[in-house]
């Protein structure tokens, strides 16, 4: 094993694995700190928000779901289909469908945010990438679609990607001169 690689202790003098150029191995540490902790209402409320929203994708969820409709069903005949027989179907699914609608969307929220940072960190982390394109997600549509285009004029230059790369650096020059003083400088 040479030094440096992984598993061999550095030598006297020698930085850790981490701090060696052209060393891709990394100490583990916390993500973040948490700034304050949350209260205990806030935390229980996330955890049960949490809980229920991997709960609602779930099978037995769905068995549940059904066999209250199957249930609703059979007991038609012994209420007469009347107006209030129909009127217990809609207002469970109305509050049901009303509740799992915040759910859905803070879950989507979460994911979508660590996607973002994920891939923020992959872009980071790439000798050579552009790290212009972090935190492009805060952009307004506007500007997004002005990217967009920039990225596309890129490729029609080159539709079959034949030629050596074109500089996306020099694109998103052109892009960010035409950005709002404010979204400059990202």
């Amino acid at each position: 094993m040479s030094p440096g690689a992984p598993g061999v202790a550095p030598g006297p003098g020698e930085p850790p694995a981490r701090m060696r150029p052209g060393s891709h191995a990394r100490e583990r540490r916390p993500l973040a700190a948490p700034a304050t902790p949350p209260s205990s209402a806030i935390g229980a409320l996330e955890r049960l928000a949490q809980g229920v929203a991997q709960w609602a994708g779930s099978t037995s969820a769905f068995v549940l779901a059904a066999g209250a409709v199957v249930l609703w069903l059979v007991t038609g005949p012994f209420f007469g289909y009347s107006e209030n027989w129909q009127l217990v179907i809609n207002t469970g699914t109305t509050i049901v469908t009303f509740l799992m609608v915040f759910l859905i969307q803070r879950s989507q929220n979460k994911e979508a945010r660590a996607v973002q940072l994920k891939l923020s960190e992959i872009v980071a982390s790439i000798a050579g990438a552009s790290n212009r394109m972090i935190g492009a997600e805060d952009l307004s549509e506007a500007e997004l679609d002005r990217l967009a285009r920039r990225f596309r004029q890129l490729q029609e230059r080159d539709p079959d990607r034949t030629r050596a790369a074109i500089s996306i650096e020099d694109e998103l020059d052109n892009t960010v001169a035409d950005l709002p003083p404010a979204r400059r400088g990202r």
